[in-house]
């Protein structure tokens, strides 16, 4: 009964209409993939480059294109893939962009498959109708056959009939399994896509709230901190007691080390010179170094309010160990933007021989903090100088 109730099942019809849209979806998609295929083989002389970057990108997109049919006609949806990551740059997140390159397979297989199941399911029926036919226009057209051998024509027209679904299904089968292989992101990849995403979110937060709690140490703590010191030299004036003017004395004495202290722990959570931009906080630590500092800075965009703060605090503990141990005349910080990452070397003409210690929380600290926002710290130093100090962090982290 299956069989019989294939042909006129509406399973059937549908994927028989998704084969024959998917020709036209196919279509453009494939001649692309064809480019970026060539490009791909051209790419090792640098010609095809271009073109392999370029049909890459147009790939990508291709996923939501290729679910308008299959979710009208299948009922089949798959997630959207998880984004390129910008701080790789175009070029590089290009060429290296996973979906991409599934797409580009996905397309160079999908436009013979639905050729093939669009020629196969929809010219099995038609002939297979046809044939069924047969004998009854057989006395209007009559070809080189008797009546009774258009009968014959006609069963093998019936068998037609009857295949012609099952063909249309394996096929499209092929493809609703290509479509999970190549199309729809995979729960590990949504799941990595989802970890990013909610790990550039909690940086985001975090910022936010160290420069809301800075902002309420600044305008509350500090200020009655302050008042508070007032207070004490009003109370100093009035009072001639010795032993209670003592007192007094050592109040005073605590509220500034305590205002010192609340200083320092601001300016860790959040330096108030990056209110002013990075540049100007750059420029403002090479100002204070005991060491002369050439600053060359060339920023695209301001980087974010994490990354900012990371630059700042390694410009920050650097120029330091470059005042302190280096023994150094001279030092240059370069500070700029290049492919969706900020990339600053900081370089000194010192005797050389800074070392991580993998125990230690001044370079080592640095390191950990470039790990954690996804970028990498390298040190050149060999003995004698110079020393060269590289950060590398991604623009948007």
């Amino acid at each position: 009964m299956i069989v019989l109730r294939a042909p006129i099942a509406a399973r059937t019809w549908r994927e028989l209409g998704y084969a024959f849209a998917g020709v036209f979806f196919a279509l453009p998609v494939f001649v692309v993939a064809v480019a970026g295929a060539v490009g791909a083989v051209y790419s090792v002389v640098t010609v095809g480059l271009p073109v392999l970057i370029g049909a890459l990108w147009l790939l990508r997109h291709t996923v939501a294109w290729f679910r308008v049919p299959a979710r009208l006609l299948l009922g089949l949806d798959w997630a959207d893939p998880p984004p390129r990551r910008p701080a790789r740059g175009f070029f590089l997140a290009t060429l290296t962009d996973g979906t991409a390159w599934r797409a580009l397979f996905y397309g160079l297989l999908k436009f013979p498959l639905t050729v093939g199941a669009a020629y196969l399911g929809g010219g099995g029926v038609l002939v297979g109708v046809l044939a069924m036919t047969f004998p009854a226009w057989w006395f209007v057209v009559p070809l080189d056959s008797t009546w009774a051998g258009s009968w014959l024509l006609a069963l093998q027209g019936l068998g037609l009939v009857l295949v012609f679904p099952w063909v249309t299904r394996i096929l499209v089968g092929l493809d609703r399994l290509l479509i999970r292989a190549l199309l729809a992101p995979t729960p590990d990849r949504l799941r990595i896509a989802m970890l990013e995403a909610n790990q550039a979110a909690l940086r985001a937060d975090s910022a936010a709230l160290l420069r809301r709690v800075e902002r309420n140490l600044h305008d509350g703590t500090q200020a009655r901190l302050v008042t508070l010191g007032v207070t004490l030299s009003r109370i100093e004036a009035r009072v001639e007691d010795p032993t209670v003017l003592g007192l007094v004395t050592d109040a005073q004495d605590s509220v500034v080390e305590a205002l010192t202290e609340l200083r320092d722990i601001v300016r860790g959570l959040h330096p108030p010179a990056l209110d002013d931009g990075l540049p100007m906080a750059i420029e403002t630590l090479a100002g204070r170094g005991a060491v002369p500092v050439d600053v060359h800075i060339d920023l695209a965009g301001q980087p974010t309010d994490v990354i900012a703060s990371a630059v700042y605090f390694t410009v920050g503990e650097l120029l330091t160990n470059v005042s302190r141990h280096a023994g150094a005349t001279r030092a240059r910080v370069d500070l700029r933007t290049a492919d969706g990452f900020v990339r600053l070397v900081v370089t000194d003409d010192g005797r050389g021989g800074a070392r991580l210690d993998p125990a230690g929380t001044g370079l080592a600290g640095l390191r950990r903090r470039a790990v954690a926002l996804d970028g990498t710290f390298a040190i050149d130093s060999p003995a004698g100088g110079p020393t060269t100090v590289t950060l590398t962090l991604p623009q948007e982290g």
